[in-house]
């Protein structure tokens, strides 16, 4: 599959691993506003290339996770802003305007780290 969009953490707030529990993670790019910037994973801007739709997989390092809904504003967001939340549920409607919703092969909801990598194909 041709990749549309690829980014790479750059760090994290104190509390980006805390959205786990609720099965999502936010992702803001480097400029996020001081009142989320502890709660965001932070990317590298990238555009995107093309459409994101459910059947395509966000892939975060090696793991993919088929992508099953997306809010409206969600491809402009990440585009603009380096922000999306991803919500790990598997649900076919988004929960917000900027949110993809993903199914999660495994049991529990990534913790990223610096380096790693994230690409929707």
């Amino acid at each position: 599959m041709s990749a549309i969009y690829e980014t790479r953490v750059m760090g994290s707030g104190p509390e980006a691993a805390s959205f786990a529990e609720m099965n999502m993670l936010v992702l803001f790019g480097e400029d996020a506003p001081d009142m989320l910037k502890e709660y965001c994973y932070f990317i590298t801007l990238a555009p995107v290339e093309g459409v994101i739709a459910p059947g395509q997989d966000l892939v975060i390092n090696e793991t993919r996770y088929p992508i099953t809904a997306v809010g409206d504003v969600a491809g402009r967001n990440l585009a603009n802003l380096g922000h999306i939340s991803v919500v790990f549920d598997g649900a076919t409607e988004p929960h917000l305007p900027g949110s993809i919703n993903v199914s999660n092969p495994g049991t529990v909801v990534p913790v990223l780290v610096e380096g790693d990598t994230l690409t929707i194909e």
